[in-house]
């Protein structure tokens, strides 16, 4: 069953004192372009994160990211007293010398200076990876749920529109013989209206055969049911389908042109027309397989 490249997941677990949350969402690309955010703490991490995820994913557009919320009364900042000390004296001489009057708030000058707070570094033990890891995994699941979901989908999609395509090459048939009759009247009565013209009917008859099998489409309408055939047959392969589908598409789209080019017959060019739109609605859906 093929997958779609589109997705989105999301998956949360809280700790003692915060919340972990993490979004993983993608669209179609033709290779993996992921782009990860993660905080500081987890960034000893990244390389298996990323790992992770193109192993998982394989291909598409992916943007990931890991939030941090705090929930306890604890925090990693503090305030510098001995800056903010350092701070407010000489903001005091400052104003005995120069004769500006010292500041109605303190703590809101105070703490808008650099480095007036200080930051402890964190570190995230081994169990809280693994919390971390854990959530991870299960927004990736989410994810390619919602991957084989869109799949299913787009699957329908490809059937109908080839059953349409189908249903279109049968409506072919009925104006063959009716275009090789024409086609042959036609060019008698040209020659009828040449006067005195005498030809071989012998050799007419060779040239006309020679013609029209020129103009003849049963091979390329057994190519174009063959295609179709291994379209549906690669349908039901494993996931990476996505390439291999396009490059069949090329194949239908090739054996439909050749069609109309050959068709010399009104209806039957209208209905290469409409084959066509079939086929660049299949191959607009195609670029969203995995």
């Amino acid at each position: 069953m093929i997958q779609s490249m589109t997705g989105f997941g999301k998956a949360a677990v809280e700790f003692p004192a915060k919340k972990i949350t993490v979004e993983v969402k993608s669209l179609n690309s033709k290779q993996l372009d992921l782009s990860a955010r993660i905080p500081s703490i987890y960034k000893e991490h990244e390389l298996a994160v990323r790992g992770l995820i193109s192993h998982r994913l394989e291909r598409g557009k992916v943007d990931f990211a890991i939030y941090i919320e705090n929930t306890g009364k604890e925090t990693t900042s503090q305030i510098n007293q001995n800056i903010l000390e350092s701070y407010y004296n000489q903001i005091v001489e400052t104003s005995g010398k120069l004769n500006i009057a010292l500041p109605a708030d303190w703590f809101q000058v105070l703490l808008r200076l650099p480095d007036a707070l200080k930051y402890e570094a964190q570190e995230a033990d081994e169990e809280e990876w693994k919390g971390v890891l854990d959530t991870i995994n299960k927004a990736l699941d989410q994810l390619n749920d919602f991957r084989k979901q869109e799949g299913a989908m787009l699957e329908k999609l490809f059937e109908q529109k080839l059953k349409n395509i189908t249903s279109l090459l049968s409506d072919i048939e009925q104006y063959e013989a009716e275009r090789v009759e024409k086609v042959k009247a036609r060019i008698i009565e040209a020659l009828q209206k040449i006067e005195n013209f005498d030809y071989d009917k012998n050799r007419f008859e060779q040239e006309m055969i020679y013609y029209i099998e020129k103009l003849d489409i049963n091979e390329e309408k057994s190519r174009l049911s063959n295609h179709i055939s291994y379209f549906l047959q690669t349908l039901k392969d494993d996931s990476g389908q996505g390439k291999k589908l396009g490059f069949i598409c090329q194949e239908i789209g090739r054996e439909i042109n050749t069609m109309g080019s050959k068709s010399n017959h009104a209806q039957m060019q209208q209905i290469v027309v409409q084959m066509k739109d079939e086929l660049e609605q299949i191959k607009e859906q195609v670029l969203n397989v995995l």
